[in-house]
């Protein structure tokens, strides 16, 4: 897996080398490898998936307008996971100062929302029911986290980065992030007793 990073990190920072000089189509294939995931990784942040398309499609706007500023030594996807986690606690900012129930909203009888996201491995109706109101459960522990605590499980669980990795795109420490961890391992753990 690690090889296939390094070779990915390459074509991101000469993709990246190619907007800075002006060849804007390299954008496409900047989005084309990097657009779903970081739209999975804003759904699983904010729990919406307007404001999740809304924002992913902002992060490469802002990618292109920042095209100058990267710097080659550091990853692309940290410095794009950073752009749009930075994005995402604007939202939530923007949200606590101006608080809403949203139609699009999960439902708690069918939990559809989101759950058209996470990949179907076709279990029988019994598996699946269960399958689907444990997923439910999670997202719903996962979203009642406090801000920090749910980023910190989203990059280092689900988007799979390292405490370093996820420090950067938190703008803290590698210490703050494994503490953020271990708080919402704990609070997930007592949360989700019931589904272990």
């Amino acid at each position: 897996m690690r090889t296939e990073n390094t070779e990915a990190d390459a074509l991101d920072r000469a993709d990246m080398a190619r907007l800075a000089a002006g060849h804007d189509p390299a954008l496409n294939d900047l989005m084309e490898r990097h657009a779903t995931p970081v739209f999975h990784f804003l759904c699983r942040m904010l729990g919406n998936e307007e404001d999740a398309s809304d924002l992913a499609q902002e992060t490469f706007v802002r990618v292109f307008r920042a095209r100058e500023s990267f710097r080659t030594s550091e990853r692309f996807s940290t410095w794009l996971y950073t752009i749009a986690a930075n994005l995402a606690r604007n939202q939530f900012r923007w949200r606590a100062r101006h608080p809403n129930i949203s139609l699009e909203a999960e439902t708690d009888s069918t939990g559809d929302s989101l759950s058209t996201t996470l990949p179907s491995s076709k279990p029988n109706p019994s598996e699946a029911a269960h399958a689907s109101e444990r997923a439910a459960a999670v997202r719903a522990a996962v979203k009642a986290l406090p801000d920090e605590m749910r980023e910190a499980i989203v990059l280092c669980e689900w988007e799979e980065l390292s405490m370093v990795e996820a420090a950067t795109v938190a703008g803290t420490t590698p210490k703050a992030i494994e503490s953020r961890l271990y708080r919402a391992r704990q609070t997930l753990r007592e949360r989700l007793k019931g589904w272990l």
